[in-house]
């Protein structure tokens, strides 16, 4: 992480007041003098500020059911963070591991851990993440073989990776898939002269939303681990 990230997560100073000390000159690491916030340190460096040393606090992983009408973002706009839902401390030094539309609910995971997130979203991490869609018109049939094929969404000139459609009734079906374009889900079925009604995250991994609409709670170490597998 960067070095004004560390150093936060190693004390209680605010992120302004931590390059303040890196630009006075008073952070070292690996015993040389660093003046440059934004270079990237790990847990395993010797890292002091003033002559102690620091120790970053474990990183924290969490999911929430997502309720609609709620922002994946740190802070209010048109609708309520989604961290407003949240008691925990330091709430800003949390970030969302893969976003989901206002309209969008269920799983949404939450962490201080930027290489787990990492693992998480990237294309060629493979994260499977299911999604339950409702659908304004019945389904064909034979439909999942254009999305294991891929679909060509409006602006893109490649098609979408593999995805696995499970039709559950005509007019909803569960959607596996292994990358998060923008709106994605959305423009799948609009490709396919379909609309999206309602769009619930079922899970992401092996991880499952388990809890009501709104709670939320810690991963286990299990869960956790399943990203870094």
């Amino acid at each position: 992480m960067r070095l004004d990230r560390f150093v936060c997560k190693s004390t209680e100073l605010l992120q302004q007041q931590a390059i303040d000390c890196i630009h006075q000159g008073q952070v070292w690491v690996n015993g040389n003098v660093v003046v440059d916030e934004s270079i990237q340190v790990h847990e395993n460096n010797n890292i002091q500020l003033k002559g102690q040393t620091l120790v970053s606090r474990p990183f924290r992983y969490l999911l929430i059911n997502k309720p609609a009408n709620t922002l994946c973002s740190n802070v209010d706009g048109v609708y309520p963070s989604l961290f407003s839902l949240i008691d925990v401390e330091r709430p800003s030094e949390l970030h969302i591991a893969g976003r989901l539309d206002a309209d969008t609910t269920g799983l949404v995971l939450i962490t201080d851990d930027g290489r787990w997130t990492f693992a998480i979203t990237s294309p060629s991490g493979q994260c499977h993440k299911v999604y339950r869609v409702k659908l304004a018109k019945p389904i064909a049939a034979d439909a999942g073989e254009s999305f294991l094929q891929g679909i060509a969404l409006q602006g893109e000139q490649e098609l979408t990776l593999p995805a696995q459609l499970q039709i559950i009734t005509p007019q909803e079906v569960l959607l596996t898939l292994t990358e998060g374009k923008f709106h994605q889900v959305k423009r799948m079925f609009a490709a396919v002269g379909n609309k999206v009604v309602s769009l619930h995250r079922e899970s992401i991994g092996a991880v499952s939303v388990d809890v009501a609409e709104g709670e939320w709670r810690y991963l286990s170490v299990d869960e956790v681990q399943f990203f870094y597998t």
